[in-house]
């Protein structure tokens, strides 16, 4: 399965059994056409350069109003 994913200016800190992580929330759809929403907690460019990721992470657009829907925050932060 390929998803494509597009990066929100929203953070949340998803909470484990030890410890809390940070996680940027991303909406996309896979190749069938059904609305995801994914944490994610890492990622990096594989060329080692992040000075153009980074930018392009700090225009990221405000998440949809399906978000709220799909997680209600109160479950993640």
């Amino acid at each position: 399965m390929k998803i494509t994913i597009e990066s929100t200016s929203k953070i949340v800190e998803l909470r484990g059994h030890l410890c809390s992580v940070p996680a940027r929330v991303w909406e996309g759809t896979p190749e069938r056409g059904v609305k995801v929403v994914a944490f994610v907690t890492r990622i990096t460019p594989m060329d080692g350069d992040s000075a153009e990721f980074d930018a392009d992470l700090d225009e990221a657009r405000a998440p949809s109003p399906e978000v709220a829907q799909a997680f209600p925050m109160r479950l993640i932060l």
